[in-house]
């Protein structure tokens, strides 16, 4: 029964991401092709004319966040056979910062650090995490490799997009190395729904 509720918990949360984002991102201050290429996952979060349902978006933030708490907490713990401390301070850490990016905004130059530093415990520290629990499975099968490859795509993307802030495609970056956390979150919700 805890298998399916963390399961029922990531699966949702992830899609409420997924659908949040579109959305924001809908109503965005310009096409929707353009903001997803040119308007970084931020800037849907920062609260003036240009993002109009920001609030949707910085919920999406905190709802991943406890999202990925809860089922890491109450059910994925079970399946991490070793480096369970790594795990469980991964999981803070990536769950914290993304919270973080959630509550504080990127548009206010007084709190532009914290809402950076946030950003980067949730993307670098949940592609470490991904890395992390694959190799520290029972097995190394099917659903590891996946996330393996997912947690390497998302430290590749996250790497370019760092060093190149001023690249006007950053933004292309940052979404695929974050969206490599939500593609994971969904793809545990479905293992842990079927165990």
């Amino acid at each position: 029964m805890k298998s399916k509720v963390a399961g029922m918990i990531l699966i949702l949360g992830s899609l409420y991401y997924i659908i949040a984002e579109a959305i924001s991102a809908t109503f965005f201050n310009d096409s929707l092709f353009s903001t997803y290429i040119f308007h970084t996952i931020s800037e849907l979060g920062i609260p003036n004319f240009n993002s109009p349902l920001f609030w949707l978006m910085n919920s999406a933030f905190i709802l991943i966040g406890l999202t990925l708490i809860f089922g890491n907490f109450y059910k994925f713990k079970y399946c991490i056979a070793k480096n369970k401390t790594v795990f469980y301070i991964l999981t803070l850490i990536t769950s914290v910062g993304v919270i973080i990016v959630g509550l504080i905004h990127g548009g206010n130059p007084l709190t532009l650090g914290y809402h950076a530093l946030g950003a980067v415990m949730a993307i670098l520290g949940g592609n470490i995490l991904l890395i992390v629990i694959s190799r520290s499975m029972r097995d190394f099968s099917g659903y590891q490799k996946i996330t393996l490859v997912l947690g390497v795509i998302g430290l590749i993307a996250f790497w370019v997009m760092f060093f190149n802030m001023g690249n006007v495609y950053m933004p292309v970056f940052e979404r695929i190395s974050v969206y490599t956390l939500i593609v994971w979150s969904l793809l545990s919700g479905l293992y842990l729904a079927k165990s």
